[in-house]
């Protein structure tokens, strides 16, 4: 995964956001060892305290938890993670509406381009 860090907002809510994106799309599974701290940060181009702050926020919010002497491994709740898609997807989906109407689009204009761009996806995959 390339990890795409800004200046604009607190690199460890990035790492959080990463991670989370990485857990809800399956590139890791429920249950799964996580590498270890200072691999992931060199992977991610950040400073290994920082690494540790957002998989620490992770565990507050209990999408990761610690073995003593294992590691950090993904929870093997899947209804979590299903949940967390799904409340990621309302997040983007709710961003795009307000996006369409800051450039003046009415909801009723934004579904009728979505349905039209869902049609020409759909006659594109035949």
């Amino acid at each position: 995964m390339t990890w795409q860090l800004t200046a604009d907002r607190p690199i460890y809510l990035q790492l959080m956001e990463a991670i989370k994106l990485q857990i809800v799309s399956g590139a890791y599974q429920a249950g799964e060892r996580l590498p270890p701290v200072r691999d992931i940060a060199a992977q991610a181009g950040v400073n290994p305290n920082t690494m540790q702050k957002a998989l620490s926020e992770l565990e507050r919010d209990g999408l990761v938890y610690s073995q003593r002497t294992a590691g950090r491994f993904i929870t093997e709740d899947e209804n979590m993670i299903v949940k967390m898609r799904n409340e990621l997807a309302q997040d983007r989906i709710q961003a795009f509406f307000e996006g369409m109407s800051r450039l003046g689009f009415t909801r009723e204009e934004t579904m009728e381009m979505l349905n039209r761009a869902a049609q020409e996806q759909q006659q594109k995959g035949d």
